[in-house]
């Protein structure tokens, strides 16, 4: 887009010419942080569910005055020859007038009496307009909708990335359930798996994915956009959703393990466990399903159980993570640690990131990655600050 900004900003500011994007990101404020980073003032329209089918981008098309598309695929190179050519163009005789459209609202009451008809349309047309015009009051409406459309129609890959993209939002809300972001992973590539041309829908996988798998960083510009707009004096425009690591991470053309010797932090296993479970852990696996031979990234987050009104001690060590991988199999570090924030105590939620790769010749089932986690919590119901261990399962499905 900054390229087309720059050869076209002249007619844009002349009056002649605008510009309108349309974006298929899964959260769409950052686009928002993008442009204002860029100083540019397009219009941008979202398509989350990638309604519009496109199945790669960029796409440029010019849209006369009367509505009507004149061209599709304008290289960049060509981008200021062309602007000034459509801007001074003339197209005779001009259409039949017709009255300005604007978006209209969808009856939610005559979606729903379709759905009487128990069609995989019906409940997916019910699904999308919930998800496009709802959101974030009935996400769970919207994902019961997509869910029914698949019940009636398992080969619908439109479908299938639709619901993907409502369990990822309500795993970003406070609305959020268990395995929401694992459920919304596996929507994506089951959809891929059915129309495996799809790029935007490969990227929304690579998005979370290894770094073997990454055809470019899709987040590292944030950093710096952040920092630029405050030294122009402008405050940025806020992340509903910050980027995670894996967003941020560069591609890699091998698999990078440190292979330093770890001292392993309970090898007898003599710390007590949190049988209260005072901190709820949730593994996310992504892509869900890995090649032989091929990597996957595991996203853990431990939240403290607020049932139990437990909250971090970050009076002492930080969390650590100590992973014991099945032979052959290849993890880029055996310890991963979280550094403690400096207020004394925090209830937030503390994420994890690493990647794991698979040996050559894996057999095609699940694996299981045994660990455990060691941490320092407290629970308020009797006031009590415990160093606790929590072993874990990480799974991955080798086909």
């Amino acid at each position: 887009m900054p390229g087309w900004y720059d050869s076209t900003k002249d007619l844009l500011e002349q009056g002649k010419l605008q510009m309108v994007g349309i974006i298929e990101e899964q959260h769409p404020d950052r686009a928002r942080l993008f442009m204002q980073w860029k100083q540019m003032k397009w219009p941008i329209l979202v398509d989350s569910l990638n309604l519009l089918g496109v199945e790669s981008v960029p796409i440029t098309l010019a849209v006369d005055e009367y509505g009507i598309v004149r061209k599709v695929g304008i290289p960049l190179r060509e981008a200021r020859a062309f602007a000034q050519e459509f801007v001074a163009q003339t197209y005779d005789p001009p259409p039949p007038p017709r009255a300005p459209q604007s978006p209209a609202r969808p009856s939610f009451e005559q979606l729903r009496e379709r759905t009487a008809a128990n069609t995989a349309e019906a409940w997916r047309d019910l699904a999308d307009g919930l998800a496009v015009w709802e959101l974030p009051n009935r996400l769970d409406e919207s994902i019961g909708a997509y869910e029914k459309a698949i019940e009636l129609s398992p080969q619908d890959a439109r479908t299938r990335f639709g619901l993907g993209v409502a369990y990822r939002k309500r795993f970003d809300s406070d609305a959020r359930q268990d395995s929401d972001f694992q459920r919304a992973v596996e929507h994506w590539k089951q959809a891929l798996d059915l129309n495996p041309n799809q790029y935007i829908w490969r990227r929304r996988i690579q998005q979370y994915g290894p770094r073997l798998d990454k055809p470019y960083s899709f987040y590292d510009w944030v950093t710096a956009a952040r920092r630029e707009i405050i030294a122009r004096g402008e405050t940025p425009a806020a992340l509903v959703v910050e980027p995670s690591g894996a967003e941020f991470a560069h591609p890699a053309k091998t698999f990078e393990a440190r292979l330093a010797t770890i001292e392993e932090p309970d090898p007898r296993g003599q710390i007590l466990r949190d049988n209260a479970e005072l901190i709820e852990i949730e593994v996310t696996t992504v892509p869900p399903v890995i090649k032989s031979g091929a990597s996957a990234r595991l996203h853990v987050a431990f939240r403290p159980n607020l049932r139990n009104k437990a909250h971090w001690n970050n009076e002492a060590k930080g969390l650590v993570l100590w992973l014991n991988p099945p032979p052959g199999w290849l993890v880029e570090s055996r310890a991963i640690s979280l550094e403690n924030p400096p207020r004394a105590t925090s209830r937030e939620i503390r994420r994890l990131e690493f990647e794991i790769k698979s040996p050559a010749g894996a057999k095609a089932e699940p694996v299981d990655i045994p660990g455990y986690a060691l941490y320092y919590v407290c629970e308020d119901v009797n006031g009590a600050c415990l160093y606790r261990r929590q072993d874990v399962s990480l799974r991955v499905s080798v086909k």
